[in-house]
């Protein structure tokens, strides 16, 4: 299929900036198949049913958005010059890979200053990244990092505003727990308190995962071949655990359903003859229209950018001409989009 297989027009009016409040009273479109009703995220326990099991990704989004000045001296005096950096990922070295602004400004060995606490040195670069190494590790290192560090907000909402400190919550899952992405996997923000607990007397169980949502995320598909298109890898885990409660909810007869793409990638990346394997380790698995889901029933998902992998995601589970009905309808009835936008129950005929 061709890249323009999965474009859509989509008025700029609709892509929302903040989160509905509380998270729960966002709108929620419910497909059954060619069926669709419009509805709200907390009337999931009526749409739900008794041994139903959502798979959460309970990833901890980090403050990855740091603001530095590189301090130089010279005949004139020190000078210096702000740095913008973007965390991607920890190395087994102890350095972190970074999008560094303006990387060429910056020479090896020069430091970076981001806080009285912290500073970090650019160790090198690699692959038109940055390799830092910062002065602290360890709890230090978090604890300055978050002190420091901004939410790093996906790129059409920082066109917009900048990052404040409402989005340290906003961007955040209820169930965060294991630090190590630099984007949140969204369709989780809609859930508090409240609709766990309703959902929990629904008699719905919940499997936690993890997969780490990297900054290729956000990379815009560059082939119109999309077959030729090479997903950015993310770590992830499915504990033994989480294995065994998918696979006896599976026995049972109850439905997997996935809240947001990256729990899904995770437990179809770990499934092999139609069982769940634990797992540990990268992934880059690219779902397309043609892909034979193992694990899967369903999908909650927030409505995604156009000509995105995760347009063809959801192509792949509903079909590519329930999609661009669904959408259409989306955009018909208004329903905001995007990572802070409203969210779908996508529920395929099997």
């Amino acid at each position: 299929m061709k890249l323009s297989d999965f474009d859509f027009d989509l008025p700029e009016r609709l892509i929302a900036t903040r989160p509905a409040r509380p998270r729960s009273s966002a709108r929620l479109l419910l497909a059954r198949g060619t069926t669709i009703e419009d509805r709200i995220v907390n009337q999931l326990p009526d749409i739900l049913r008794p041994g139903d099991r959502l798979i959460l990704n309970d990833t901890k989004v980090i403050p990855a958005r740091l603001s530095g000045l590189r301090h130089r001296g010279g005949d004139a005096g020190e000078t210096s010059a702000r740095i913008e950096v973007t965390l991607l990922e920890p190395q087994a070295e102890g350095t972190w890979t970074a999008l560094v602004k303006p990387l060429k400004k910056v020479r090896d060995g020069e430091e970076i200053i981001f806080s009285r606490d912290l500073t970090g040195t650019l160790e090198g670069r690699r692959d038109g990244q940055g390799v830092l190494r910062f002065n602290l590790t360890g709890d230090d290192f978090d604890a300055a990092l978050a002190e420091a560090g901004a939410m790093p907000l996906p790129p059409y909402i920082e066109a917009k505003r900048k990052a404040d400190a409402a989005d340290k919550q906003d961007y955040q899952t209820y169930w965060a727990k294991r630090s190590g992405a630099v984007a949140a996997p969204t369709a989780s923000l809609h859930f508090d308190g409240p609709l766990l607990q309703a959902l929990e007397r629904r008699g719905v169980e919940f499997t936690h995962v993890t997969l780490h949502v990297g900054a290729g995320t956000f990379l815009p598909v560059k082939v119109d071949d999309i077959s030729a298109h090479k997903m950015h890898a993310e770590w992830g885990e499915v504990t033994e655990t989480a294995a065994a409660e998918i696979n006896a909810t599976r026995a049972s007869g109850g439905r997997i359903i996935p809240v947001g793409t990256t729990a899904m990638r995770l437990i179809e990346s770990a499934a092999r003859d139609d069982t769940m394997h634990s797992w540990v380790g990268p992934t880059d698995i690219f779902i397309t229209p043609g892909f034979r889901f193992q694990m899967s029933d369903g999908l909650m998902t927030n409505f995604h950018l156009p000509k995105s992998t995760l347009m063809m995601l959801v192509s792949a589970l509903m079909g590519v001409e329930t999609i661009r009905a669904i959408y259409a309808h989306a955009i018909a009835q208004e329903y905001r989009f995007f990572s802070y936008g409203d969210s779908s129950l996508l529920l395929p005929s099997r």
